[in-house]
């Protein structure tokens, strides 16, 4: 009864911790969904072109790459704790920053700073989680960090429409004679605030404590994660397996010594990490607001689709977190993809048979209907597969020795696809219209069904010590 007791209390320990590295998912999808309530706000505030206002809007992306890459880097240097305290630093600077800007460079400079922010806890909050949980559930705690995002995201769009609401627009005054979409990036220094502060109460990871040789110290985390009996045993498993000739880790690590080649399981993560943006996802999450006004909604309308959108995808995360470690990580993907492919072939139909009618595209009546019941089908699917179960495999896939480096070279290539997919959507939505452009995205959806079957690997139920490259 005792040692019952004495798991369900570790059990919760783990749980709360994770829950903790899960608010930089809160932040990361407070951070990327804010920007859609505030282009209107952005093009009369600085005067910006239709690239000025992509680059604006995608900014904050090249920043996440950056933060991405050198997040991993930094996390096997100085531990993945203080790399998610640095990050919630950066996140507080970025709001502010972003709300107080008073031109283009200004603000794209406080963007680009909350990106660092962002691609540091993208990577970083699901590889603490997957080092400090079991593998029995180690994929639902992980997949907690996706229902943060969307939540963020939730947030986010839930604040723009309240704050919009309240002023009349985004564009219209609110508090201190500021206007809404200043404040919407203002209202993001209150998690910010409770994320610093909260991670200054959770341990270093134990995997990290024994890479760095401070084997007394992983310990002692390790016995307050599972108690003194399994601590020891997963002290030694950690330490049996990092590689023979154990040194720090290196970017040079991700090379086969057998084949000179870059390891097959770093291009599965680039892969995976890729195909998530390609996709097209986040043309929903940033330029929402847009899209639906360009298909005849009001700004009103498109904020509460947003919302709609938002409350879809959390509850499509909550379906995922029943079943990932029940059904597996590949099932859900493969599932996904497909899902998504057909979504978007429905999407694609209706917005080809509109026509433009003042610069706008004028839908069919039933098409508007059918797009709009299409995309939120799109981001369930999405929500479902690919949102959280990438970040749950990007933090667990890869053996222990080489986990930060293939971090920070998967997470790279995610934000540098999002950043191309965001920046060039204005560009092809003027260029080669709506429906051109949703295209391209179901190719990739198309293609992502095949990459699942053929290169994907299931980690369901494997500890990380068990993980091959």
């Amino acid at each position: 009864m005792s040692q019952a007791l004495t798991d369900n209390e570790n059990t919760r320990l783990i749980v709360l911790i994770s829950v903790v590295a899960t608010i930089g998912g809160f932040l990361f999808g407070f951070d990327s969904g804010v920007i859609n309530g505030t282009v209107d706000g952005l093009q009369q505030a600085f005067g910006s072109s239709k690239a000025g206002l992509g680059f604006e809007v995608a900014s904050m992306l090249l920043g996440c790459a950056v933060g991405a890459f050198f997040a991993g880097r930094l996390a096997d240097r100085w531990g993945r704790r203080s790399v998610l305290i640095i990050s919630a630093v950066l996140f507080l600077l970025s709001a502010f920053g972003s709300g107080a800007a008073t031109g283009s460079l200004v603000f794209v400079a406080a963007r680009v700073l909350g990106g660092f922010a962002v691609g540091a806890a993208s990577v970083m909050s699901p590889a603490y989680i997957a080092e400090v949980a079991p593998a029995r559930y180690r994929g639902r705690l992980a997949t907690v960090q996706q229902i943060a995002i969307i939540s963020g995201l939730f947030a986010a769009f839930l604040s723009n429409y309240l704050l919009a609401n309240a002023a009349g627009a985004s564009t219209g005054t609110l508090w201190v004679g500021q206007p809404a979409w200043r404040w919407m990036f203002w209202m993001m220094t209150v998690p910010s605030l409770l994320f610093l502060l909260l991670l200054l109460t959770i341990p270093e990871s134990p995997r990290y404590l024994v890479v760095k040789r401070r084997k007394d110290e992983a310990l002692r985390v390790l016995t307050r994660l599972f108690g003194a009996a399994e601590a020891r045993v997963k002290l030694a498993e950690i330490d049996a397996s990092l590689s023979e000739d154990h040194h720090r880790p290196r970017l040079s690590d991700l090379v086969s010594k057998a084949t000179g080649r870059i390891r097959p399981i770093v291009w599965v993560g680039v892969g995976l990490a890729t195909f998530q943006q390609l996709v097209g996802i986040n043309v929903v999450f940033y330029y929402g607001a847009v899209l639906w006004q360009a298909v005849g909604f009001s700004e009103a309308d498109a904020l509460l689709i947003n919302v709609l959108s938002g409350a879809l995808s959390i509850g499509a995360c909550i379906v995922t977190v029943l079943l990932i470690d029940r059904v597996g990580r590949k099932p859900l993907l493969w599932l996904g993809s497909t899902g998504m492919a057909l979504a978007l072939a429905l999407v694609v139909w209706a917005f080809s048979s509109g026509a433009l009618v003042d610069g706008h595209l004028q839908l069919p009546a039933g098409m508007g209907t059918l797009a709009l019941v299409a995309a939120n089908a799109y981001v369930v699917f999405f929500n479902i597969s690919w949102g959280p179960v990438m970040w749950v495999m990007l933090g667990e896939m890869f053996p222990n020795q080489i986990r930060g480096s293939a971090l920070a070279v998967a997470g790279a290539a995610q934000w540098t696809a999002n950043f191309l997919i965001t920046v060039t959507f204005p560009i092809l939505l003027a260029g080669i219209g709506l429906a051109t452009t949703y295209g391209i995205y179901l190719v990739s959806a198309v293609i992502s069904v095949f990459f699942v079957l053929k290169y994907v690997r299931e980690t369901k139920g494997k500890e990380l010590e068990q993980m091959e490259g």
